[in-house]
């Protein structure tokens, strides 16, 4: 479910005259018992609603004085999230003949032609307050208060986000709440000015459009727009810009080094532009850095599931996980008992918007029998980065609506992907040149695409934090043993590395510089060229002591892998 909430204007939407049909009153109860938030956003005062429409209840929040009033019905709790008016304003109103005149909790209110009389007097007084209209109505608020800060503010109490919200209304002060939301709606007797602005327009007026629209949204959901709206731009091809849409299920897949986490990466630089609230599941520490977004765990310390969780709760925070902490075989249990609850958590707010799973095949893989449990029955707004499609698991597979295929054996990771959910791949298949990648729909069936894809402004040193403070294999560390195998000392990073390069005697250390060990490791397990370009210069200078060929080594170490950092990813 992508559209939880329902954000609906009162008088000329949901009542007639001020009264709300039985009709509607049911379409809107249905829609409550889909799962789904009603948000009431008026420019009434509340007393006054409450007396025309005592069928307030239904819903989970009002917003009422244009904005002004945040209102909980179940608990009766009232709250001003702007200053009560100016008593000498209101005098001073009162004292000119401005009749009819109301004062709220922080609205006044009167009808036109009285805003000339209200202009001059907030000019006399050089007051900060604002004149918003509505249909001859005449409101003053704070300046910077209207529906729209008062939505926001009702559904941060809700902890939603305005992106998976529908909004409907009539009048000019609609607008503003409106745009707001997610996706916006007119029924068919509001202004032009709204219906000109709005995403759907309803056949039906006031109540019967409302009704419209619930029926609508408990069919279709996020499908009453279309894939562009709220989508996040993976590229173009033939002229045309390729999008993602948030209830996507998406494979990015290659080999290692061919550009996955830099395209990652700018999708999240896209996702946090547009205000969409992002989880990365980064169990190698590829994403240390990330702009926008909060790291979670160190090469020392994984994150407990309370405290991911209670950061994913606020709606504003974006999150990596880093599991450089967990061994390789714990990572599967760690996200199998996350996942459950983070799903629960996104059925009910529909947030986090995306979660990236880097090295899915570690985090859903297809040799645990509990994989399907873990998995709710979709995977909404999810991208999937591996470089082994073929050990993901297959329930996790079928669930893929986008496939994104790197490098040169692109048409490879296609082929394998439909072999392991039994399907034909495409026909007319052709590896992507330079920097282009292939892009599939495999549940349309579609011809294939050829995309360039979007480029990050932001550069992540690839694996950094894995390399410098977490755990290599045996096969990737380094050993120190001497000439005479009289030791044989592993380091498992780069930071044990540092240590135990500065503990040991100068002809160990100056045997291993000789034959060219230290930069063979750095070029093959650690894939740093740079740092095995710079250390070879060392290893080759026959000037240096060992002192001074230790220090310009471990310096280029410490540089690269304590600091900031700016190379590129690949």
């Amino acid at each position: 479910m992508y559209f939880i909430a329902l954000a609906t204007d009162y008088d000329g939407t949901l009542a007639h005259d001020g009264i709300v049909s039985k009709k509607t009153l049911a379409a809107l109860e249905r829609f409550k018992k889909s799962g789904r938030k009603l948000v009431l956003v008026t420019g009434r005062e509340l007393p006054d609603l409450k007396r025309v429409f005592p069928e307030v209840s239904l819903f989970d929040k009002v917003v009422a004085e244009n904005g002004a009033l945040i209102y909980t019905p179940a608990s009766e709790e009232e709250r001003a999230i702007s200053p009560a008016p100016d008593p000498k304003f209101v005098a001073r109103l009162k004292k000119l003949g401005v009749k009819p005149l109301s004062v709220g909790r922080s609205i006044v209110a009167t009808w036109e032609p009285h805003q000339a009389t209200v202009l001059d007097v907030i000019k006399e007084a050089g007051l900060e307050l604002e004149i918003i209209f509505n249909k001859g109505a005449v409101m003053v608020l704070p300046s910077g208060i209207n529906k729209a800060t008062g939505l926001i503010a009702a559904l941060q109490d809700l902890r939603l986000s305005p992106h998976n919200v529908v909004g409907i209304g009539d009048a000019e002060n609609d607008h503003a709440f409106l745009q707001a939301c997610g996706c916006s709606v007119a029924v068919d007797n509001a202004i032009p000015a709204v219906k000109n602005t709005a995403d759907l327009v309803m056949p039906g007026a006031r109540g019967k459009g409302v009704e419209q629209l619930v029926d609508k949204l408990i069919k279709h959901d996020r499908e009453i727009v279309s894939r562009r709206h709220d989508g996040i731009v993976l590229g173009s091809a033939a002229g045309d810009d390729i999008y993602l849409s948030p209830t996507d299920t998406v494979l990015i897949a290659g080999s290692s080094g061919i550009g996955k986490s830099t395209l990652a990466t700018a999708l999240t630089e896209r996702l946090v532009e547009s205000g969409f609230q992002f989880c990365v599941f980064d169990p190698e520490g590829d994403y240390d850095g990330l702009e926008g977004a909060v790291r979670m765990g160190d090469g020392s310390s994984a994150p407990t599931k309370a405290q991911v969780l209670d950061l994913i709760a606020k709606a504003d925070s974006n999150v990596v996980v880093n599991g450089l902490a967990l061994r390789v075989n714990e990572r599967p249990d760690f996200f199998a008992d996350l996942l459950p609850d983070l799903g629960s958590f996104r059925r009910r707010t529909a947030r986090p918007h995306w979660l990236i799973i880097d090295e899915a095949h570690h985090l859903l893989p297809k040799r645990r029998e509990d994989t399907r449990a873990v998995l709710s029955l979709e995977l909404p707004g999810t991208v999937l980065i591996t470089v082994h499609p073929e050990a993901i698991s297959t329930d996790a597979l079928r669930l893929v609506t986008a496939i994104v295929a790197l490098g040169p054996k692109a048409k490879n990771v296609v082929k394998v992907f439909c072999r392991e959910i039994g399907i034909d791949p495409p026909k007319d298949m052709s590896s992507p040149k330079g920097e282009r990648v292939l892009f599939w729909r495999p549940q349309k069936r579609k011809k294939i695409a050829t995309v360039k894809v979007v480029e990050p402004r932001q550069s992540l040193k690839r694996h950094s934090r894995k390399y410098a403070e977490g755990q290599l294999d045996e096969a990737g560390s380094f050993y120190f043993h001497g000439p005479d195998d009289a030791m044989n000392l592993r380091a498992h990073n780069l930071m044990i590395f540092a240590q135990i390069a500065e503990g040991i005697d100068d002809k160990t250390w100056e045997f291993h510089l000789r034959a060219g060990d230290y930069s063979k490791w750095f070029r093959n397990q650690i894939r740093d060229k740079d740092l095995a370009r710079e250390t070879a210069e060392a290893e080759k200078d026959k000037t240096l002591s060992a002192e001074e060929s230790r220090k310009q080594v471990l310096d280029a170490v410490r540089r690269r892998y304590t600091a900031p950092a700016t190379a590129p990813e690949e």
